[in-house]
Formats: structure tokens, sequence, C-alpha cells
């Protein structure tokens, strides 16, 4: 297939993109390089017959036109995705996930694009006690970040609704694996434990998330774009669930370090106290995790220890854009 990838130089589209390549599809990946994409994460693929990469914001509908036209289906993971950056710039979160997702949609309705998987996060559902939610569950989203990812959705819906544009939405748990910027909590963690830092922990680290290897995510967006109803809404999530504390008591053990590398800060704004999704409508589709979340964190601490020249340019500011 020809298959479009906006965001597919940041860290779960790279990895997604690597897997369709290697697949035998025909990929251009469409991506802005803002702080968190990236080149080096696509090192390896030659450009020509089977993948090729275009510099446009999702937002530029006249160069995302010409990148997409000729494609059969879009994976749409173009996004602001950090929370903590969404509490003091939330308008940017609002203009590349909502503004950017419309673009995306009203370009693929006008040029016929067969389908677009959106590619969403659990947290336009908010935090839940016990349980875990369903993709019919109400959104209340608590973060700039997650609320515009849930206008994100509903936009791509609406296209669906409205217009009849193939659209799937995806909502996945907390990812994990290589090329993920280090200001989330692995790679931070990690990259700090490595150099011999202390690590930020927020409030009292009971805080719970689900955590997906990047891989098992991008499997679950390989089957939804083949077999995903249209207009219909996937969670992904893993069931590997740790309180922060708990995921920084592993890190700091694969990385040769102790409690005293911990230090508790302030929690933040907002923060939600636990993340669940059923995942029960796409393991119906033939769906399973595949990488356990002690192997998987292993792997992940072992290729940030050999693989210092990718990271340690990002903490400097001079990575290659």
């Amino acid at each position: 297939m020809r298959l479009l990838v906006t965001g597919g130089a940041g860290f779960i589209g790279a990895n997604h993109v690597h897997r369709l390549v290697a697949a035998g599809h025909d990929v251009t990946v469409y991506d802005a390089l803002t702080y968190a994409g990236n080149r080096a994460n696509l090192d390896g693929l030659a450009e020509g017959d089977d993948y090729r990469f275009v510099h446009g914001d999702v937002r530029d509908g006249a160069t995302l036109a010409d990148a997409m036209r000729g494609h059969e289906a879009v994976f749409h993971l173009a996004a602001e995705s950090h929370v903590d950056r969404s509490l003091v710039d939330p308008s940017t979160f609002a203009a590349t996930n909502c503004e950017g997702t419309a673009t995306v949609c009203r370009v693929a309705l006008e040029l016929g694009v067969e389908r677009v998987v959106h590619v969403s996060t659990d947290e336009v559902y908010g935090s839940i006690e016990v349980g875990s939610f369903r993709e019919d569950d109400p959104l209340a989203p608590s973060s700039p970040y997650s609320a515009s990812k849930a206008g994100s959705d509903l936009i791509a819906l609406s296209y669906h609704a409205s217009h009849g544009l193939d659209v799937v939405v995806t909502r996945a748990t907390n990812n994990y694996g290589r090329f993920q910027f280090p200001e989330k909590v692995i790679p931070l963690f990690v990259t700090t434990l490595l150099r011999g830092g202390r690590v930020p922990l927020y409030g009292d680290g009971l805080n719970v998330r689900d955590w997906l290897h990047v891989d098992d995510h991008c499997a679950a967006l390989d089957l939804v774009l083949a077999h995903g109803a249209a207009g219909g809404i996937y969670n992904v999530g893993a069931g590997d669930e740790l309180a922060n504390r708990d995921l920084t008591d592993r890190l700091l053990a694969l990385c040769g370090a102790d409690g005293s590398a911990i230090e508790y800060v302030a929690d933040r704004p907002g923060h939600d106290r636990r993340y669940s999704v059923d995942a029960g409508r796409v393991r119906a589709l033939g769906w399973e995790p595949t990488v356990d979340v002690d192997d998987g964190l292993a792997a992940t601490v072992e290729w940030y220890r050999t693989h210092a020249e990718w990271w340690e340019p990002l903490l400097s500011g001079s990575s290659r854009r």
C-alpha cells in the first residue's frame, strides 16, 4: 500500500515507519520537525521508490495535499504530546492537534483517501479509580494536552459522520521504547540515571499507568488499518499497570542506581491518578501484546545505554533536524 505517516519522524511514528517499510509498503513521512521530530529516527531508510520524506506542517493544507496525493491511507500521528508543556503553552496544542487534524481530514476527503487512522491517547478519558474505560465512555480530559486530543478525536469522527470519510480512531496507553524524546518519564529517567543524576518523581509516586511497548502499539495500528470498522474507536492497552514509584524502582535497578537517586517534587496540576482502558475491541480483531513489561523495560534501557550518540545531542539542543 501507499501510506502517508504524519509525525513520522517522532517516537511512535518513526517506529511505525520502520515497520511499514520492512513490510514492503510504500511510505511517505510528513513531519514538521519540531523539537521532538528527529530525522535521525529514520536513519537506515534510504529515500527512493518505497520511502520519502516531506518537511511540512499538518496545518499547511497545500503542502499536505501535495504530499498526500496518490496515497491509499494515512496514519495521523502528528501531535503535540507532552502534558507539562501543554500546561504552559496550551494554544500550540490546540492549534497542532485540533486544527492539524481538521486539515488532515479535509485534505484526505478532497483527495479520496481510502482510510485515515487517527492515533490518539487514553488520556482523553481522564482518571479512573477502579475498572477500565471502554470506547463509548464519556471523555473527561484534565490537561490542555488531553483536551486537545479529545477535540481532535471528535473532529476526525465528525468527518466520518458528516462526510463519510473512512476514519478509525485508536486510543493507546503510555508507550515506551526506542526513539522517545527524553522529556517523557522513561527516557528522562534513564538518560538522567545514566549520567549519574537524580530523577524527579511527582507527588507520592503512586499515580498508575499502563505501559505499552511501542512495537505492540504499531502492530495494533496495522491491524486497525486492515480490519477496523469505519468510524470505530479502538483502545490499545497492554494491561501492564505500574505505579510511578514501582516504575522508578525498576529503572533504578536497571541503571545500577538506588533510592538515593530519587528527588520527590511537587505534583503537577491536574495529575490524573490512574489510567486504564479495556482493549477487548482490538483484541477481538486478533491483537495481543507480545512484549512483557520487564523485558521491554530492560531492552529499552539497554537501547538508551548503547545509543548515547542519539540522545546526547537532544539534551544539548544540537540534534539533527
